[in-house]
């Protein structure tokens, strides 16, 4: 094992051996100093040797398992990267993966980190025009998906290598070839921590998503504070319920299960059920579970107290939005279990969180993680116990993204002054917690997925009748909220349920699943500032306001009101 990597290695084992001993950890940790790292080859090959101990197990609703040990992944990840160079791909060449929970999905990024390449995880809800800005903009070389994906990009030209993973199809190589190639894996040369890793695609206040990068040291590296958060041990069996193609799945996937030696376990499933998750947490002894509120939600309508006793969970862990209060009472009633929930962002790893053994106080998410600096600043940019919510990059801490690729104003905007800023507002109080307040900008999340209003509205208003719109978050039981339109006509157009329905089928047809547009009222005029700006924080506060109230308008309508759009939960 190089220097490097044993620095790495004592950062983590110092933050297992104070795993319920905040203070110690924050005080005493200090991140890795790396000058060549690759995570893939200097951390898991060398923990995977001889490692039979299982990594990754996937289980489907049917009952059958498949069980892959620290071993058996780093050889087949080395066939896989000796199979990617011969189709060509090398060292910062550009790989847009659409893959699902499946084993391929662990083998190619292990296998693309090897070699150098930069992964640019993607979602299956993206449609065409999602795609083809990620072809572009992402400067992508070689595409991998599974054959259920191929024919998106039939009318998606370009210069690009195309894999497919499942059933042959015509024009695409085949994943099967890898297991030809030899088990052994030797690299062009040695990678800089520095080196980039991973592109995400990540939603702003732009109607275009903006292109974070991360290296070989922010998210490897950096999900050490993850791995803290979560509590994770050697020999665990960690569930993270995360969608492949999203940050979260890295970070609870992929990283910091493995950073702590521990076993991901997968529930695949057609369609989430909480009876079937308190099923299998039963069955295998989970012994740890990440899930977004939403899961959380649905799980505390169950009899959760008849499983009391029959789970092997030790750490329960909300993430993606802030818990509800009564969610972390009756998690803690029921099964005598401290539900904690944290918070970070795609630029970053986890920055605050409620840690194993600490006292929790509902609402908050938490105290500054080991290793990130966090400070509160005021619109005057100074620190206090109110404000946007911001990191010292003096140092810099390693879990930070390297920039956003796609905008050199943007990355100067966010890092200055010596801040970070995250664009997310919350409030301190004298015993350090930190509580979430709000987004500084107008983006939200809905069931777990974090959407722009701007993409939204970009994609409504290309609608004939539709002259302006803006794009609110709306209260909902189960999703936390979903995406509402406040719209006004154009001319010759006039409000009425035909129109409504009309523009929702719009919405179904251009936007993504998790983007969709379920609810919209007709106004006849929006609230501006005198710079003409849309003000959503007015619409955001009616909104509120008015399901709070349970009051339809009587031009407002809901996905509900109409059976022939054939309404279905998308969680």
């Amino acid at each position: 094992m190089n220097p490097n990597s044993r620095s790495f290695v004592a950062a983590r084992d110092f933050l297992l051996a104070h795993r319920t001993d905040y203070a110690r950890a924050v005080e005493g940790f200090r991140w890795p100093e790396l000058s060549h790292f690759n995570w893939a080859l200097d951390y898991f090959d060398e923990m995977a040797r001889d490692n039979r101990a299982p990594a990754l197990r996937i289980v489907c609703e049917q009952g059958s398992e498949e069980v892959y040990s620290f071993d058996r992944l780093s050889r087949r990840s080395n066939q896989v990267a000796n199979h990617l160079r011969s189709l060509g791909v090398n060292r910062g060449d550009r790989i847009l993966l659409m893959l699902g929970n499946e084993v391929a999905l662990w083998e190619t990024m292990l296998a693309a980190f090897k070699l150098g390449a930069v992964v640019i995880p993607a979602t299956g809800l993206l449609t065409g025009e999602d795609l083809r800005d990620r072809l572009e903009r992402g400067k992508v070389r070689h595409v991998m998906v599974g054959s259920d994906h191929c024919a998106k990009f039939e009318a998606l030209d370009g210069d690009y290598t195309r894999l497919c993973i499942g059933q042959s199809t015509a024009g695409w190589a085949g994943y099967r070839a890898a297991d030809e190639m030899p088990e052994t894996f030797e690299p062009d040369g040695p990678t800089l921590a520095s080196d980039p890793l991973l592109l995400y695609f990540t939603s702003g206040t732009t109607s275009k998503p903006k292109l974070v990068l991360h290296s070989h040291q922010s998210y490897p590296v950096g999900h050490l504070s993850t791995l803290y958060w979560i509590g994770l041990q050697p020999g665990d069996l960690h569930l993270n319920i995360s969608s492949p193609g999203w940050a979260k799945h890295a970070w609870s996937c992929f990283f910091a299960p493995w950073n702590a030696g521990a076993c991901v376990f997968i529930h695949n499933v057609a369609r989430f059920s909480a009876p079937g998750l308190l099923a299998a947490l039963e069955r295998y002894g989970v012994t740890s579970l990440c899930a977004p509120p939403t899961v959380w939600r649905m799980l505390i309508q169950e009899d959760l107290a008849t499983y009391r006793g029959r789970l092997k969970l030790r750490e329960v862990i909300g993430a993606g939005e802030p818990l509800n209060p009564e969610i972390i009472e009756q998690i803690q009633d029921s099964w005598g279990l401290t539900l904690r929930d944290g918070y970070g962002q795609s630029e970053t790893t986890t920055l605050v969180g409620n840690t194993p053994g600490q006292p929790v106080k509902p609402g908050s998410m938490g105290r500054p993680l080991p290793g990130y600096q966090v400070v509160l600043l005021d619109a005057d940019g100074k620190p206090g116990d109110e404000g946007e919510v911001a990191l010292r990059i003096d140092p810099r801490p390693l879990g930070l993204m390297t920039s956003y690729e796609d905008s050199p104003e943007k990355t100067a905007e966010v890092m200055r002054n010596g801040y970070y800023r995250t664009g997310d507002t919350a409030v301190r109080d004298s015993d350090g917690y930190i509580t979430f307040v709000g987004r500084a900008d107008d983006v939200f999340k809905a069931s777990d997925y974090r959407i722009s209003p701007f993409e939204l509205e970009s994609a409504l208003i290309e609608h004939d009748a539709v002259m302006e719109v803006a794009i609110v978050p709306s209260p909902d039981p189960v999703r936390l909220c979903v995406p509402k339109a406040f719209l006004i006509l154009a001319q010759g157009h006039a409000p009425c349920p035909e129109l409504a329905a009309d523009i929702l089928t719009f919405a179904r047809e251009h936007l993504a699943p998790y983007k969709r547009v379920r609810r919209l009222e007709f106004v006849s005029e929006l609230p501006k500032t005198l710079s003409g700006k849309i003000r959503r924080v007015e619409l955001r506060q009616l909104e509120a306001r008015r399901r709070k109230g349970e009051t339809r308008q009587p031009h407002e309508y809901f996905e509900e009101d109409f059976p022939s759009l054939k309404v279905g939960v998308a969680c």
